[in-house]
Parts: C-alpha cells; structure tokens; sequence
C-alpha cells in the first residue's frame, strides 16, 4: 500500500573555493560561539547563577552591541 516517492537527482551543486572558505570560516566562528555559550551554562551549572550585583544590565550590553562598528556590505 505504501507509494515510493519519485526518485530525485541527489547530486550537490559546488561551491566556488571562496564560498566555501567563507563557509568553513562562519561554520568555526558559530561553533567558538556555541562553545563558550556551552562553557557559561555548565559553570551556571556546577556554581548557580551569579549575584546580580556581578552582573551587567541587558541595557547596556545592548547599547555597546550597538555602538559596535560593522562592516559596510557592499
């Protein structure tokens, strides 16, 4: 009773080589980041949360984010 769906051509399209080093090079910036993440939720963990006064207000995180200068896309 059950219907195989038609066959689909599998085959990947290939990057230029400087996509692909882009690729690999966002793909290692995103797992540095994950990692750390990871790093402060076990020390949250093994340690619990930190006082509030250590801690800095979302609000100013937020307004140094933004002074940040970013690059122009062209």
């Amino acid at each position: 009773m059950s219907e195989q769906p038609p066959s689909a051509d599998h085959s990947r399209q290939q990057m230029e080589p400087t996509t692909a080093d882009a690729v690999r090079a966002y793909a290692a910036r995103t797992r540095e980041n994950a990692d750390q993440f990871a790093g402060v939720l076990e020390d949250i963990a093994a340690n619990g949360l930190p006082s509030v006064a250590d801690c800095t207000p979302w609000e100013e995180l937020r307004e140094a984010h933004l002074a940040r200068p970013r690059p122009a896309v062209a």
